[in-house]
Formats: C-alpha cells, structure tokens, sequence
C-alpha cells in the first residue's frame, strides 16, 4: 500500500505557521544546495592547487554544461509545480500521473542532449576562443562531464517529486551521498593518479552514479506515495501541454542565460587565464553566499504552489513577504561581512596558490558581496512567479538582465569608460540589482495571482 503524504506537511504547508513552514522547506534547500556547490568547489580547490590553467579551462567551460542542465532543469521544475499544485487541490492520483510524464520527458532528453555535446564540444570550446592548453583541457573536462546528465537528470527527478511534497531533506541527504564520493575521489584522481583535469570530471560523474540508482529504486518502491510507474501508462496531451506550457519558458530562459555566461566568459578569457581564474573564484563562492536564498526561493515555491491548489492566494503572499524580509537582511549583513578585503583575501586564498589571480579574485568578490543583497528579490520573487505557474515572466527579465543589462554594462565599462577586466565585475552587479528591482515591480502589479494551471479533477 502505498505510503499517504504526510498529513502533518501538507498541513503546515497550508494552514501551519508560515515561519516554521518556510524555515522547514528553505534549510534543508540551502544545505542541498551548498552540497551540490561542493561538486565545482572540490575541482575548483584541487585543480587550483595542480595548476590556474586547469582551475581557468573549468570556468571557462561550466556554461556550456549549465547550458544543458538549465534546459533540462525546466522540465523538472515544471513537475514540481504542477505536482505541487495538484496536491494542494487534493488531486494525488493526477500528481502521480503527472511525475511518470516528466520522468519519461526529462529522461529522454538527457540522453539526446549528452550525445549531441560529446559530438560538438571540440567546435565549442574552439569557438570560445580557447587556445593551445586551455583548448585541451576544456574539452577534456567537457566530454566527460555530459555524460553525466542522464544520471543527474534522475537525481532531479527526485528531487523535484520530493520537494513539490513538502520533502526536501531526503534529496539532501542523497546529494550528500553524492559529494562525500566526490570528495573522495578528486584527490584520489588527481594527486595520486596524477589524472590531471580528466581526473576531477570522471570524478563528478562517478559521483552521479549511484545516488541516480538510489533515486530509481526509491522512486518506484511499491510504499511511495508519488512513485514511477509505467504498467499502463498513456501520454496525455493535457499533462504535456501543462510540462511545456510551465517548463519551457524555463528551459529556454536558463539555457539561454547560460549562454549569456558563456559569451561573459569568453569576454573575461580575452584578459588571460589569471582573470579567468579570478572570475570562477569570485562567482563560486558568492555562489556559496547567497544559497540561503536560493532555499528561500525554492520554499516559496513550494508554498504559492500548494496554496494556488487549495485557492489560498493571500497566504501566499504573506509567505512571500515573510521569505522576502529574511533574505535581504541575511544577505545584507553577510555581504557586509565578506566585502571586507581582510575576509575576501583568505577566502580566496583556499582556491588558488598563484599570487597574481588573489587580489582580483578578492576584489571580484568583494564587489559581488556588498551588492548580493539584491539577489533576495530576485530568488524569492521567482520562486513567487513560479509556484503561481508564471514561469515566463522571470525568463523574460533574466533575458534582459543578461542581453541588455549585463552586456549594455559591460559595453559602456570597457569601451567608454576603459575598465579593463573590472568592467565585467560591475557589469554582473549592476545587471543583477537592474533584474531585481523590475521583478519587485512586477510582484506588485498583482499579474502573479492569475491562475494559469488548470488542475485535472480525478473522477471518482
């Protein structure tokens, strides 16, 4: 018999206090998501300390694979949207249904994705701009690492099944797994078998492996309340239509930002690898910094999804304003605390031993730090528009954000005012607090509370 979602969850989640219920969802959230950092961080650290060419081909690359993660990322956040929302109507066998139709959808493209970006990396990594060992080292590291995506597509998958159910520590303690194997095996790779770059990505795929077979033989164990199963399994345009109606804004609007990193980085590689170096430092550990948020987000959608189900607009939005007012100020006071040279330096210095990438990594992300407060708006706000289905809206201002903002910024730095490499600094904060402040405008134009899912009623 298959286990009933708990009672007491669903309960917080739609009726419980809004505090404990976003603190519930949002801490589990943050710690997955700094344990999934430590997958770049532990090659980022280790690669830093065999060589900055190495540490430099890793940032200039990532995008490329964020590219496709991001595309397949839409399908599973789609699913944990619409499933949240059928289960805040009460409508499980749908929510059901529902899962078995993204599993099969992200699944299939994963494969597709992995084959075609092992075929076309050498052109990529070349139309980059990568040269000489940067050229060898990227597409080494690349055409490893995509062969990743079928077995981390599942990991989301279960996530994604998980959280819309109010359940975000097992995918924590399944991405756990996943590092600690990860920690292992970098070190083991490329100090003692002395693998070099190829070494950290075969390490991240081994890593992958078995906690994508952990999330198989959980998800369709006979006792899950939501679980894969496809005896008797038929398409329905409707749920396919939902997928694509909520996750390809998604899909397209990550890839294409994605990309919009990918043409940053390139830029940044015209001023060598000790500044290309610098920039993956600085994003990383700001990326670190500002995770809280990303949890909040995450919370928030999870919570605006259920109550959408269950038509309780207003405590959506006293959610919203509550995840809204602990994000800012947690962001304000750390970002204060990491601007401090004196903070940023060792920092920084954990990632590299070269002397010359310190001080612009450190002041990289001492200019990100003072300003991370803005990405509170822009996470919890999203994870607002996505909860209520409105997933287009934040796609179309990160397009902008990235394709006008960023790009305009970075145009008016470098070529009128000739900043040099810090021209990409201020182009990453200016772009991100621009994205920021139209996404809170938008939030108060009230467009979020228009439903756009219809849920399927079950027939009794």
């Amino acid at each position: 018999m298959a286990k009933p979602i708990s009672a007491d969850k669903r309960k917080l989640i739609l009726e419980g206090n809004l505090l404990k219920a976003i603190l519930t969802l949002a801490i589990p959230v943050m710690i997955n998501s700094f344990i999934q950092s430590m997958y770049n961080l532990t090659d980022t650290y280790w690669l830093g300390q065999i060589g900055t060419e190495y540490q430099a081909a890793i940032s200039l690359v990532s995008p490329l694979q964020n590219i496709l993660i991001n595309f397949g990322t839409g399908i599973t956040t789609a699913g944990s949207i619409l499933i949240s929302q059928y289960l805040g109507a009460k409508e499980d066998k749908q929510a059901n249904i529902m899962a078995n139709h993204i599993c099969l959808c992200s699944l299939v493209f994963a494969f597709v994705c992995a084959l075609c970006c092992w075929l076309a990396t050498p052109t990529i990594v070349g139309w980059l701009g990568a040269t000489g060992n940067m050229y060898t080292y990227g597409v080494s590291y690349i055409r490893i690492v995509v062969l990743d995506l079928p077995f981390l597509f599942m990991i989301n998958l279960f996530t994604s099944v998980k959280q819309s159910q109010g359940d975000t520590i097992k995918p924590m303690l399944l991405n756990l797994t996943g590092v600690i194997i990860n920690l292992i095996l970098d070190p083991l790779f490329l100090v003692v078998f002395d693998m070099k770059i190829e070494g950290a990505a075969l390490a991240t795929l081994l890593a992958k492996i078995p906690c994508a077979l952990i999330a198989i033989f959980v998800l369709t164990r006979k006792n899950q309340f939501i679980r894969i199963n496809f005896k008797g399994f038929k398409f329905e345009t409707a749920k396919l239509s939902s997928i694509v109606r909520v996750g390809l804004p998604t899909a397209i609007g990550g890839s294409t930002m994605q990309f919009g990193f990918l043409l940053m980085t390139s830029s940044v590689n015209a001023y060598g690898p000790v500044a290309m170096s610098a920039y993956g430092i600085g994003n990383r550990i700001n990326g670190v910094i500002t995770m809280p948020v990303v949890g909040f987000g995450s919370a928030i959608a999870t919570i605006v999804g259920q109550n959408f189900g269950a038509n309780n607009i207003a405590r959506a939005n006293k959610a919203f304003h509550l995840a809204l007012r602990i994000g800012v100020g947690f962001l304000f006071v750390c970002g204060l605390i990491l601007s401090r040279p004196f903070v940023a330096e060792p920092m920084v210095r954990i990632f590299t031993v070269d002397e010359a990438v310190v001080p612009i990594a450190a002041e990289f992300l001492s200019i990100l730090a003072i300003c991370c407060w803005t990405n509170a708006f822009h996470d919890v706000v999203v994870g607002l528009f996505q909860g209520s289905g409105h997933t287009a809206i934040p796609v179309i201002v990160d397009a902008i954000r990235m394709w006008i903002f960023r790009f305009g910024t970075l145009w008016i730095c470098s070529h009128l005012l000739d900043m040099g490499v810090e021209s990409v600094w201020y182009a990453v904060v200016v772009s991100n607090a621009l994205a920021s402040t139209i996404l809170y405008v938008l939030y108060w134009t009230g467009i979020w509370k228009k439903k756009t899912i219809k849920i399927d009623k079950q027939m009794s």
